[in-house]
């Protein structure tokens, strides 16, 4: 059995007590999560979050692109977010490679050129504090007075708000 194979099985458990068939589609905190995808991040966990509570948006490094925006916007417009967390953390694999590096590896493996950057970054908090500005800054959203960015411990489980 693969991997796949056993998480339908896990999903078939799953959906045999499901009993969340009620909860509304807009966030009950009317809050918005922009955290990193590292598998070591249970972000409800993190923030005390319920199921319905917020919309959670993940990639690598926690990034802030366009499509980050993208959904931040729809967040706000049509599912009535009004809040903002960055949840960037310590140990991130994002600061340990060579950008250009990876780049030309992927590229070649591709054969052709990437359509995007990878984006590495030295400084978790740098970045951290760079994507909260970016997104006050941002004239398409329209609660910017509530972002916030904290920098989730993954030894201490602790978070340090940054900004």
């Amino acid at each position: 059995m693969s991997l796949i194979d056993d998480l339908l099985a896990r999903n078939r458990q799953f959906a045999s007590s499901f009993s969340q068939g009620g909860l509304p589609a807009s966030p009950r905190l009317h809050l918005a999560v922009v955290a990193c995808m590292d598998a070591r991040m249970d972000v409800f966990a993190i923030l005390g979050l319920e199921p319905g509570d917020a919309q959670v948006i993940r990639n690598a490094g926690g990034m802030v692109s366009d499509d980050v925006l993208r959904s931040l916007v729809v967040s706000q417009w049509v599912s009535g977010t009004e809040e903002i967390v960055l949840l960037h953390h310590t140990d991130c694999g994002m600061t340990k490679f060579d950008e250009g590096q990876l780049t030309a590896e992927v590229a070649a493996h591709a054969g052709g050129p990437l359509r995007y950057r990878l984006r590495a970054f030295p400084d978790p908090e740098a970045d951290l504090l760079s994507s909260v500005v970016g997104l006050r800054n941002a004239p398409e959203l329209r609660h910017r007075d509530r972002i916030r960015g904290f920098l989730y411990d993954v030894t201490s489980g602790g978070l340090r708000e940054v900004g």
